[in-house]
């Protein structure tokens, strides 16, 4: 019995035709009908709302906070409006409720200097806060912060995002204008805590 004759490839340019038949209906219908913002990534977005369950059982509230670069900083009178607050040194880190909620440890500046904060506010002006912040990077700034609220206390943790590629920042310190809406604290004292990895800043502020 003779062998049976070798099956011969398809020519490439039907392999081409094939796949360009496929890709072109898939393309336009993917960008016709696709949903706008960010594509669902399953894990994220699970532990994103883990997060945010966490948090809640805690009894803390996030709220995010884009940050201003001014420059140049500006001048104690343009943010205090009054009495400025007295900021003194405190460890870094998370302060231990906040560390065992967030599934995640977020990066921090090292430290800070220079802040200019109010002592005293009314809770139906916006707060506003300039601080510098040290970073560990020239490949990244500051792009505003997390603010975690539970009670009278309120922690905020910077958010970074990468300086555009091929640049560097000028230095590795970074004045940002942080300014929490009106409305957000209460009448009353409250402590805030502005969090580094080396020294974290903590204050009080007095709403009415």
């Amino acid at each position: 019995m003779s062998a049976p004759a070798a099956r011969k490839p398809w020519p490439m340019r039907w392999i081409v035709a094939a796949i360009l038949l496929f890709i072109v209906p898939y393309t336009y219908l993917n960008l016709k009908f696709r949903k706008p913002g960010k594509a669902f990534e399953p894990y994220a977005d699970m532990k994103a709302e883990a997060n945010v369950n966490r948090l809640l059982n805690a009894g803390y509230r996030r709220l995010d906070v884009r940050a201003e670069r001014p420059f140049p900083a500006l001048a104690p009178t343009e943010i205090t409006r009054g009495p400025a607050a007295a900021p003194a040194a405190a460890p870094g880190g998370l302060p231990a409720p906040l560390a065992e909620t967030l599934l995640e440890t977020p990066r921090l500046p090292a430290a800070y200097h220079s802040l200019i904060a109010p002592a005293e506010g009314n809770t139906l002006l916006p707060c506003r806060l300039q601080f510098t912040a040290r970073l560990e990077s020239d490949r990244e700034q500051l792009a505003g912060a997390d603010l975690y609220q539970r009670d009278r206390d309120l922690v905020i943790v910077p958010v970074f995002e990468p300086v555009p590629e091929g640049l560097h920042a000028r230095t590795t310190e970074s004045t940002v204008l942080l300014t929490l809406p009106a409305g957000l604290l209460a009448p009353g004292r409250h402590a805030i805590t502005l969090v580094g990895t080396r020294e974290s800043l903590r204050w009080d502020v007095l709403v009415r």
